[in-house]
């Protein structure tokens, strides 16, 4: 079985708004088999406060919680739920969201593992990945899309963005294929000239 690439998706911690967008962001994805099963949303992980970690804590009783973690009792589809996490990382409580394949032995504890790494370097930094997987989340649904049959076969469920083309106006665009400078314009200013890290 191929392990799941571990990815957060957003930078920064989320508001409670923030985060219910989060837990749809592909929820204008081509009816795909990775739709279907959850995949395109396994492994993806992102940091929420405290109010939002316990808040949901106590909409339904979780399916289980275990030391510094719970899981939701609600799948999304298949084995794909949510996971939450209370994590000390540089000595005070850091709270994460993060969805887990219950089927895969020991995801959660591994995707723990990860958070805390990935939150401990000394030096804050974004991969590339990162940062588009931050523009996605924060982009308004209006604004961002899958290509369609209008698209080379190749491209065809890639996801899309719309830029700003200077004297084209706006135009759609592949999400993997930002320029630097378009990658640069759509981050907040605080975001834009971070370190380049290796991969969470």
């Amino acid at each position: 079985m191929t392990q799941t690439p571990f990815r957060k998706v957003f930078e920064g911690i989320a508001s409670r708004h923030q985060m219910f967008q989060m837990f749809d962001r592909h929820g204008q994805a081509p009816m795909s088999k990775a739709r279907l099963t959850g995949r395109l949303y396994d492994g993806e992980w992102f940091e929420i406060g405290r109010a939002e970690h316990d808040y949901m804590f106590e909409i339904l009783p979780p399916l289980w919680t275990r030391g510094d973690m719970f899981a939701l009792r609600e799948f999304m589809t298949g084995a794909i739920t949510s996971v939450f996490f209370a994590l000390s990382i540089d000595g005070r409580i850091r709270y994460f969201h993060a969805y887990c394949d219950m089927s895969a032995k020991g995801s959660a504890a591994r995707l723990r593992d990860v958070i805390i790494e990935r939150e401990s370097r000394p030096v804050r930094a974004m991969t590339r990945t990162e940062r588009l997987d931050h523009i996605w989340s924060t982009t308004h649904a209006d604004y961002r899309g899958y290509a369609g049959e209008r698209w080379p076969e190749r491209d065809r469920g890639a996801r899309t963005i719309t830029v700003y083309g200077g004297p084209q106006g706006t135009v759609l665009k592949l999400l993997d294929d930002l320029t630097e400078a378009q990658i640069s314009a759509k981050l907040p200013v605080h975001l834009r000239y971070l370190p380049a890290a290796i991969a969470a």
